[in-house]
Parts: structure tokens; C-alpha cells; sequence
């Protein structure tokens, strides 16, 4: 019977997961099997009963499996901290985006704008409601599928112009970074693992989780385009 661990997550953390999982184990922690979908899918799929050790979603999913008791109490440990960026096509003009006029402007003159699902693509579409743009751009957003790196919609020229953590974005073939949000329009995710009511080894499963929240995983944060949670308060 195979001992290790199983963790689903949603596409953002994936690569900081993998990275972590290998430190863990290098440390003595048990082989960690990580299985990463869109977010949606994967709070279902918890939701449901299927078997996992443990989960990492944005806070605010991880607190609605939390209310619904599918969650061991007291097992919840903020991870990361992941703020949202913006690129072009690789090649394409670079708008000005260092100031909330200049970001709105380029955004005014985008042909196609890419977006995320989850509380990062939430946050912009309040943002463009505030401005009082949300009829004038309705039928200019683009919502990536569950899973789909809004990155890629942004390298096949379907959007002009993306936004999504940085996580995502960084490295991403056929794409040019412009960085963040500008000043006082920072989007700032937090993802957060826990324990599920269905975990095989709970035990281990927490000590995995301690690990990725220790300040020992704050390096690879740092390399996958994520901050290491200074306040310790989820539903950020």
C-alpha cells in the first residue's frame, strides 16, 4: 500500500507545491502526489467526499469547505500571499500601466481583456465596475476556462491584455510581463491548505501543511512569484 500523500490544488500554486513537496521529502516527510485543476473543480471535488490528504485553495474557498465541515477543525494554515500582474503578447506594445489613469486607459483600449476565475478575476471586475466601465468592456472580457493559464489566451493574441498572479504568468512562453497592479490597486490573493474531513494520514498530512506555512518555504515563494504570509489572518 502506497504511503504517500495525496494533495489537490488549484493551478496557482502548483509549481511552489511540487517545489515544497521535494523539500519536505528531502527533510524526511513522506512522497507528496499532487493533483492540480481549477479551483471550482477541485473545491468540488473535496466537497464531495472524494479522498485527499490536503487541499490548498485561495483563502476564501478553503473557508467555504471550512463552514460546509469538510474540513478537519483547526487544521487550516495560510500558505502564500500572490499578487496579480499584467502582460501583453510578446512583441506587442507595451501601454502604460504604472498609474491607475494610465491602467485604465490601457485597458479603455484594449481589444480583448483576459482575466482569471476565482477571487484574483473577482477583484478586477470590481475594480472595472468602480470605474464605471463594466458596459463599455462587457463585451471585450474574457474569462479563461477553469485550469487555463490566462497567459496562454494572452500568447495566442485571443487578449491583448492579461491579468493574473504573477505565479502564473512568470516564465510563460509568448508573453511580455509589464508587472503589477500600480499603486493602491494591488490584488493580492491568499491561498491556504488544510486538512479534509476524508485525509487517510491527518498527521502527516498537518505536518506537511506546518512546512509549507514555516518560514523554511519562504525562498521558493519568493522564486514562484508568491510573498510569504506576514499576517497570519486568513480570508484576506
Amino acid at each position: 500500500m502506497s504511503t504517500a500523500l495525496t494533495l489537490i490544488s488549484s493551478m496557482a500554486t502548483r509549481h511552489l507545491l511540487a517545489d515544497l513537496a521535494q523539500a519536505h521529502a528531502r527533510a524526511g516527510g513522506p512522497e507528496t502526489r499532487i493533483e492540480s485543476v481549477g479551483g471550482v473543480d477541485a473545491a468540488r471535488r473535496v466537497c464531495g467526499g472524494e479522498v485527499f490528504d490536503a487541499v490548498v485553495l485561495a483563502s476564501d474557498a478553503i473557508a467555504r469547505l471550512d463552514a460546509d465541515g469538510r474540513l478537519r477543525p483547526g487544521s487550516i494554515r495560510p500558505i502564500a500571499d500572490s499578487s496579480v500582474a499584467i502582460a501583453v503578447q510578446a512583441g506587442a506594445p507595451r501601454p502604460d500601466t504604472g498609474s491607475e489613469a494610465a491602467l485604465r486607459a490601457a485597458v479603455l483600449g484594449a481589444r480583448a481583456i483576459g482575466y482569471s476565475t476565482g477571487p484574483s478575476g473577482t477583484a478586477l471586475m470590481a475594480l472595472f465596475e468602480r470605474w464605471g466601465l463594466t458596459d463599455a468592456l462587457k463585451d471585450r472580457l474574457v474569462q479563461a476556462r477553469p485550469g487555463v493559464p490566462v497567459g496562454s489566451l494572452v500568447a495566442s493574441g485571443e487578449v491583448e491584455l492579461g491579468f493574473q498572479q504573477l505565479s502564473e504568468l512568470m516564465d510563460l512562453p509568448g508573453i511580455t510581463l509589464l508587472g503589477g497592479m500600480p499603486p493602491g490597486l494591488e490584488i493580492v490573493s491568499r491561498f491556504s491548505g488544510a486538512v479534509p474531513v476524508t485525509a487517510a494520514r491527518p498527521e502527516a498530512a498537518q505536518a506537511l501543511l506546518d512546512f509549507l506555512a514555516s518560514p523554511a518555504s519562504d525562498e521558493s515563494k519568493r522564486r514562484h512569484g508568491m510573498q510569504a504570509v506576514r499576517d497570519p489572518q486568513d480570508g484576506r
